[in-house]
């Protein structure tokens, strides 16, 4: 399958399981960060990513987990044998939305493309914002544009010698 093929499918999933999902995740008091669907044949995963202002516990998870799944049962999107994951963001919030771009501006990040950009796939830069539609990088003192809908993986990196001078602050 070639890369615009893959680009298209993986979206289109990603957005079908989003909106059958995002619902029922906003229903039961959670923020819906996003979701990572794999569909390696052999290893099929679905994560669904939730938090709070006050974070996510196991129980959190174990909650949605068991409505997710009820609801995945009955509406059945997925082919095949998959395994279901909720999972908190974590400290290296994963990316999805131009909401979610713009509400981490100032924080460096690490993107995957689904197809090169000036021959490459992989940036690692501060995020910008969004502009036209497309995320703003500061990437070695220049500017960066990439299409959302080229974004196959974007990840905030946490900036752990800030955090651990807070906590030892502490």
């Amino acid at each position: 399958m070639n890369s615009p093929d893959l680009m298209t499918e993986t979206r289109l999933k990603s957005a079908k399981l989003t909106q059958l999902l995002q619902p029922l995740v906003e229903d039961l008091g959670y923020e819906f960060v996003g979701l990572d669907y794999g569909n390696d044949p052999k290893n099929a995963v679905l994560v669904i990513y939730i938090d709070t202002e006050s974070g996510i516990a196991v129980e959190d998870c174990e909650k949605v987990s068991r409505e997710v799944a009820a609801l995945l049962d009955v509406e059945d999107p997925i082919s095949g044998h998959y395994n279901l994951e909720i999972s908190s963001p974590g400290l290296d919030r994963p990316l999805f939305t131009p909401e979610q771009y713009e509400k981490f501006a100032g924080e460096v990040a690490k993107i995957t493309l689904f197809a090169p950009q000036d021959g490459r796939r992989k940036f690692k830069g501060t995020i910008l914002g969004i502009e036209d539609g497309r995320v703003k990088l500061e990437l070695d003192g220049s500017e960066v544009f990439l299409e959302m809908s080229n974004i196959a993986k974007a990840r905030l990196v946490p900036d752990y010698d800030n955090l651990f001078s807070k906590r030892e602050a502490r």
